[in-house]
């Protein structure tokens, strides 16, 4: 007998089997000589019986099996009412049950993977939170040192209270820069920052960011520099004013991140439809487990990248949103004490 049996092929059995019994039992009273001279007689005593059977266990069967369904797809579905589910569409030559548990099983994986989402969301949040938290504790905790420092008395102290005011300023204007960029981040996620889409000629706009960053890179002695046969004055089609801070975000972490002495290389390829903008730096370079990570806020890689380097700890993960918010994507290469390649795509006109 088959493993999975539907409901017509149920009610079938089900009335075959009664109908035997039947005619058994009418064969021990009426005789064998009897049975082979009523043969009519007999079969239509057997249709009698395998007829209404058949739609009596049909019947209730598929009464049962629907109330029974319906209360399962009521539980798996979300929506209020399943207009869909009725009795009549109902495909009764086929195993129901095993169409429902079907049906239940996906409805699991469905909702295990909202779990899991869910749970992964909600680690982020704490991580988000905690991250938050420990970013801005720490410029206002040495902010409150410096001020609680000269109330007690330091202020009249010529030699240190120039020093601590100085001090005191530079961290709350790291503190004005993370709470800015928070908001930049906000306003990208929640598309509150329109972007202003035009044509312009990507070498130019980068010419004008390395002259922006010439002085920050000569204080470590970091050569900006374009790579050969990569410098086509290509035109594209992006917010102009977003690109120039995708492209100082990069090139600024190339000169905190080189080597001293080190070369941080610009290059542009065609790519039919996209320009692929790529900032190489030969510096500390990057190791492979945090490649995944290097784009979260606040993230940022032990020892090598640490507080001390300066910036909000936001830096890529605003230039991940502006790159997205323009329908392209950005990608990172890295091994440790070669270099770190950042690129990322742009539409042509």
């Amino acid at each position: 007998m088959k493993k999975n049996i539907t409901p017509r092929q149920l009610a079938f059995l089900s009335a075959v089997s009664i109908s035997v019994i039947v005619l058994l039992v009418h064969l021990l009273f009426v005789g064998i000589t009897n049975f082979s001279t009523n043969f009519a007689y007999t079969i239509g005593i057997a249709l009698t019986v395998f007829v209404p059977t058949y739609l009596i266990v049909f019947f209730l069967l598929k009464h049962y099996l629907y109330r029974k369904i319906k209360l399962i797809y009521k539980s798996i579905h979300s929506e209020k009412t399943n207009r869909s589910f009725k009795m009549e569409n109902m495909d009764y030559s086929k195993d129901i049950i095993e169409e429902a548990e079907k049906e239940v099983k996906m409805w699991a994986s469905k909702q295990q993977k909202e779990i899991e989402n869910l749970k992964s969301l909600e680690e982020y949040r704490r991580n988000l939170l905690g991250d938050i938290s420990h970013e801005l504790k720490t410029p206002l905790f040495n902010i409150q040192g410096y001020i609680h420092t000269l109330l007690d008395g330091a202020l009249y102290d010529e030699k240190i209270n120039e020093e601590y005011l100085r001090r005191a300023a530079i961290n709350a204007e790291r503190l004005h820069h993370i709470v800015e960029d928070l908001e930049v981040i906000s306003r990208l996620e929640s598309g509150e920052n329109p972007l202003e889409i035009e044509t312009f000629n990507l070498l130019k706009l980068c010419n004008e960011v390395i002259e922006e960053t010439d002085l920050v890179a000569k204080k470590k002695k970091i050569t900006i520099v374009y790579k050969d046969k990569a410098t086509q004055p290509y035109e594209v089609s992006a917010d102009r004013e977003s690109v120039r801070q995708i492209m100082t975000n990069l090139i600024v972490n190339s000169i905190k991140y080189g080597k001293k002495k080190g070369t941080t290389k610009i290059a542009f390829y065609d790519m039919d439809e996209y320009i692929l903008v790529e900032v190489a730096d030969n510096g500390i370079g990057i190791d492979q487990k945090h490649l995944a990570h290097i784009f979260d806020r606040f993230y940022r890689v032990e020892k090598s990248r640490n507080r001390s380097k300066g910036g909000s700890g936001l830096g890529l993960s605003i230039v991940k949103h502006i790159i997205e918010a323009h329908g392209t994507t950005i990608n990172v290469r890295s091994n440790p004490d070669v270099g770190t390649t950042f690129g990322f795509t742009l539409k042509k006109p």
